[in-house]
């Protein structure tokens, strides 16, 4: 990242009196944890209070990140005000921020950090990393490169933002990943207790996991593996369905995964995954985004007319 950048970082913060920071709508361990460490470092380097904000609904399983009760519902604070600062993390699109977007339209300045490709920026400032495992990741290095204290919360956050979304590594790409959890690992980071800090979900998600997995539909020579949540259903899981996902990519012959969920009236949610095939295509053209081999939309229209979409749009695919 140019120095430049991260010095202009360093003097928004020491200016702003007020300082927001938020993620993506429904956030996930990676969006949640990174707001929660960067306020983390805000407060313990330059000794100033964030307001920590999200829309949408954070999993049971993120009950017991450090610092959860720092996080607020974007509707249960006033966000009226006009923030000197507001920083954004891992939203992918605009799509994605939510009820918070007005608050960042009145902000003085907006930084955005973020490991999703976009062509449509936020942020007045961008320090993105596309080729970051994690928004974490990405933290970890400019916390690092300025120099700024961790402690042991900061240190937990940033391993769980990682660990999520790499799937606990399954998904990452390049050594430097690794790298930042072995140094966290040796400032005493403990990736068994993190993990059984996460195996925190509702009995109902568990079955209704289950029951949604073996209900899957199978195309293309089994190489597409399709499921689909209703309305009843959708309201049991617990985050984006990604247990679902890891099971389908187990089974063998499956290169590509698709979880339909019916969030609303006309209103679908699309999860894509490919084992080492890219995705990313096919969430473009359902109006989404996201990462080569991981990616989603939300698509204003029925479950049923998705899923014909979506089985078209397969059909080419080598």
């Amino acid at each position: 990242m140019a120095e430049n950048d991260l010095n202009l970082l360093c003097e928004k913060i020491r200016d702003a009196k007020s300082i927001l920071i938020a993620g993506h709508k429904n956030p996930d361990g990676d969006s949640l944890c990174s707001v929660l460490a960067l306020a983390g470092l805000i407060k313990r380097n330059f000794n100033k209070d964030a307001l920590c904000v999200y829309d949408g609904n954070v999993p049971d399983m993120l009950d017991n990140v450090p610092n959860r009760n720092l996080m607020h519902y974007y509707g249960r604070v006033d966000l009226s005000k006009s923030f000197d600062l507001a920083i954004l993390v891992d939203y992918g699109t605009r799509n994605h921020i939510g009820g918070v977007m007005p608050a960042l339209e009145s902000a003085g300045f907006v930084i955005e950090i973020d490991h999703h490709k976009n062509d449509d920026v936020v942020g007045n400032l961008c320090l993105d990393d596309t080729s970051a495992a994690a928004v974490g990741e990405i933290i970890f290095n400019i916390a690092t490169k300025l120099k700024w204290d961790f402690d042991a919360d900061i240190n937990n956050l940033i391993a769980i933002s990682v660990l999520t979304d790499t799937g606990y590594f399954k998904y990452a790409h390049s050594g430097n990943v690794l790298r930042i959890m072995a140094k966290l690992v040796d400032a005493g980071v403990d990736i068994e207790n993190i993990s059984n800090l996460l195996n925190n979900k509702p009995r109902k998600s568990v079955l209704t996991e289950a029951a949604v997995t073996s209900r899957a539909e199978f195309f293309y020579h089994g190489r597409l593996a399709l499921a689909t949540i209703d309305a009843k259903d959708y309201k049991n899981l617990d985050g984006r369905g990604d247990t679902i996902l890891s099971l389908l990519g187990q089974i063998k012959g499956v290169e590509y995964i698709a979880l339909l969920k019916r969030q609303k009236e006309n209103q679908t949610g699309v999860s894509l995954r490919g084992k080492n095939k890219p995705v990313d295509d096919i969430a473009s053209a359902l109006g989404g985004g996201g990462h080569t081999f991981a990616a989603g939309a939300v698509v204003h229209d029925s479950i049923d007319n998705v899923r014909v979409r979506i089985l078209d749009l397969f059909k080419g695919v080598k």
